[in-house]
């Protein structure tokens, strides 16, 4: 984590300290929540709709915060305490943050993307890990705020950093990628996520090219060029100078793509072009997450690392919770849970696992609402109902207002009796496990605003729990 002087801090971030402050107080490491200050550290009062963390000032001193920042035009600074004035106290992060990364020697890795973002962040972590010290955002810590947290977060060692960048508009990911400085640079793949705020697909690939920016000079860029929007925006930004690129995806115009892939039971074998006579397993399913496993060994290579070392890493993922999780009920039942978000490319890329699976008895569908697409939401829910095919899928059950467009659209090959929509999550937990058997496996997949994980929970103990 950062360590400097209170002096130094004031100088990184262009703010003033209180003259009775301690100019040589050693500071270490940055916190904007008093519930989770450690002694030493820096307290920064941020300010949103419904709070001020100016309140708690004391409280974090208090509690063994080195300093505070003040924000101008919060009134007058509490007299004793060691502050430091600032224009506004969530610019001055970002500047401190920048700042910290220009000193470092660090290599700096973004991740960007509709989909997939998390997930390669992790799987990238776990490859460059087997060569390198690596850190890398835990959990969702990818926004304006998050990103600088994590930057303050590294060790002066550290030789790696994975950064997932996360953006709901435009000019989002270019202050991440500013503040960053990158020296490489994922988009995992353009989805419809963001339709709402962006309105085109050509305008979020534009947003996630942003990622670009800040990118230095002579930077490494690893993209899907299965997507011809992402050169499109490319070439739009007309950057002064090119990046190096390196294209996955499946065709075999890209440089890197597999040659084989072999679905098992709880995780999935592939072998690539790039590295031959090298078997690759990640204990992941689907197709999807191959293609997010061919960005890392495209930038994993660039750094020199072996391809029986990529191995190893992928095979020894740890991730994120909520992502295509594979459960196993107390009844022997078989649960994927991702819950954790939707759209359509990622809930197309669940069906086409779930339509893929080979082992199971019966297999089911639980699908929520994708949320925030915009004015085509209903014609992109009823594409998922067309999507599913009654040979592989014994029943779909559907949360949810806009999911009932699933339900209509898959009543047009499904029996009637095989596709139930539900208002009430716990009616359809007593309703699917009245039927399920522990051979079975089912598909619980949804927006994270429609808490699908509830019906994992009410799953998992092999009968009907409350949700």
């Amino acid at each position: 984590m950062i360590r400097r002087t209170l002096a130094q801090i004031a100088a990184m971030i262009g703010g003033t300290a209180v003259p009775d402050a301690d100019p040589d107080q050693l500071i270490a490491g940055v916190s904007k929540d008093t519930r989770a200050i450690q002694p030493g550290s820096l307290y920064v009062p941020l300010v949103g709709e419904h709070f001020d963390g100016h309140d708690f000032v004391q409280d974090a001193i208090d509690k063994g915060a080195a300093a505070s920042l003040w924000q101008e035009g919060h009134g007058q600074a509490p007299a004793g305490l060691p502050i430091i004035l600032v224009d506004d106290s969530l610019a001055a992060l970002q500047r401190l943050a920048k700042a910290y990364r220009s000193e470092l020697n660090t290599k700096i890795i973004g991740v960007t993307g509709s989909n997939g973002k998390t997930t390669t962040k992790d799987m990238l972590a776990a490859v460059l890990s087997t060569t390198y010290r690596v850190h890398k955002t835990m959990g969702n810590l990818n926004n304006h705020i998050g990103l600088p947290l994590t930057l303050l977060q590294l060790e002066e060692d550290t030789e790696v950093a994975v950064l997932e960048m996360g953006m709901s508009g435009r000019k989002e990911i270019e202050l991440l990628s500013d503040i960053a400085q990158p020296d490489a640079a994922i988009i995992t793949n353009i989805g419809e996520a963001h339709l709402l705020q962006l309105g085109s697909r050509e305008e979020i690939a534009r947003a996630k090219t942003e990622i670009l920016h800040g990118l230095k000079p002579g930077g490494l860029f690893v993209y899907l060029g299965d997507e011809p929007l992402i050169e499109q925006a490319v070439q739009e930004m007309g950057l002064s100078t090119p990046p190096e690129k390196v294209r996955f995806g499946t065709s075999e115009d890209n440089d890197i793509y597999p040659v084989s892939i072999q679905a098992e039971v709880e995780g999935t074998r592939f072998a690539v072009n790039a590295c031959p006579g090298v078997d690759f397993y990640i204990p992941l399913l689907g197709k999807h997450n191959v293609i997010n496993a061919l960005a890392v060994i495209g930038l994993a290579q660039r750094l020199g690392v072996t391809a029986e070392r990529m191995a190893q890493g992928l095979e020894s993922l740890q991730l994120t919770s909520m992502r295509i999780e594979l459960i196993k009920a107390d009844s022997g039942l078989t649960i994927l849970n991702d819950a954790y978000n939707a759209s359509p490319t990622s809930m197309r890329a669940a069906l086409q696992l779930l339509h893929e699976l080979q082992g199971y008895g019966r297999k089911y569908a639980v699908l929520g609402d994708m949320l925030e697409l915009g004015p085509r939401e209903a014609e992109f829910h009823r594409s998922m109902g067309a999507l599913l095919d009654p040979g592989e899928v014994e029943t779909v059950f559907v949360f949810g207002p806009l999911s009932k467009h699933i339900a209509e659209e898959a009543s047009k090959k499904f029996h009637p009796e095989k596709v139930k929509a539900f208002d009430d999550k716990n009616e359809l937990v007593t309703a699917l496990a009245r039927i399920v058997r522990p051979e079975d496996v089912v598909l619980v997949k949804g927006s994270r605003g429609m808490k699908l994980e509830q019906v994992v929970t009410g799953l998992q103990g092999g009968s009907h729990r409350g949700v």
